[in-house]
């Protein structure tokens, strides 16, 4: 299939999902998120990690209100629903992020506005460049946080500042955002794509599936409490112990060399 609102393309075994709407600034339109869900998935099958990323001046603006939330599918006999469209298209791309099989870094530039702010927040790894920026913009037209960023923010920075991005809707540039704990690096914006490829290809190289486990745990850590966590962390490292990636580690231990994940 081709795209027309993203580009992807996969190198060595790293999958590069590229919002490419710049005239919107990446408006998280409905073909646009129906076209990263799709390449979202093939990246499942097709590489070892993923770089979310975009062109132009800003990472995504937030849905596009020029055409898919501004009427929230009214029609003669229903009244607005401005949620609507979460269920149906939102909301199942940010769990299908959180629940991809291996991890997910997010390459921030420029703006990540409304729901663009959820899907940069979602990175397992996010990487902002000087010109990034996070807002919570929703105060401004009338609604209220949506693609989880109450649930992200909160976990992420606390309810404080967390509730201080929404009630004011004021930007949160890079430097701010790497000092809250809002991102991992803050890089020179002409250097963003070269920087998550450089992590990508360490995370492309390790253990496959303890890596997958492992994002999942840390994930699961948000809501399970310490009795439980300690059950899911037994759990995985069943499945970790079990894969031929440890098979490979342990030889590569005793023959006191690297690792070849690759070739596990």
């Amino acid at each position: 299939m081709s795209f027309e609102k993203i580009t992807y393309s996969v190198e060595d075994e790293i999958a590069i999902l590229t919002f490419n709407d710049p005239k919107t600034m990446n408006a998280a339109g409905v073909e646009t998120i129906d076209e990263m869900s799709l390449a979202l998935e093939r990246a499942g099958d097709e590489a070892r990690c993923t770089i979310i990323t975009a062109n132009g001046r800003g990472f995504c603006s937030g849905a596009n209100l020029s055409g898919d939330m501004n009427g929230g599918g009214a029609g003669p006999a229903r009244k607005p629903d401005a949620g609507r469209e979460l269920d149906r298209l939102y909301n199942p791309f940010i769990k299908a992020i959180r629940t991809h099989p291996h991890p997910v870094i997010t390459a921030v530039n420029g703006a990540a506005a409304g729901v663009g702010c959820s899907i940069a927040l979602m990175g397992d790894f996010i990487i902002a460049a000087e010109n990034a920026y996070f807002l919570q913009a929703f105060r401004r037209i009338g609604l209220v946080p949506d693609g989880g960023s109450t649930f992200l923010l909160t976990r992420t920075i606390g309810r404080a500042r967390a509730m201080e991005m929404a009630l004011f809707g004021e930007k949160i540039p890079a430097a701010q955002a790497l000092d809250w704990g809002l991102v991992n690096r803050v890089v020179a914006d002409d250097k963003l794509l070269e920087e998550a490829k450089s992590y990508a290809k360490k995370l492309a190289d390790g253990p496959t599936t303890a890596l997958s486990l492992m994002r999942n745990l840390f994930w699961e850590a948000e809501d399970n409490d310490f009795d439980s966590q300690l059950q899911s962390e037994r759990f995985a490292q069943r499945t970790a112990g079990r894969s031929p990636d440890f098979a490979e580690g342990v030889k590569a231990f005793l023959e006191k060399r690297p690792a070849d994940f690759r070739k596990a």
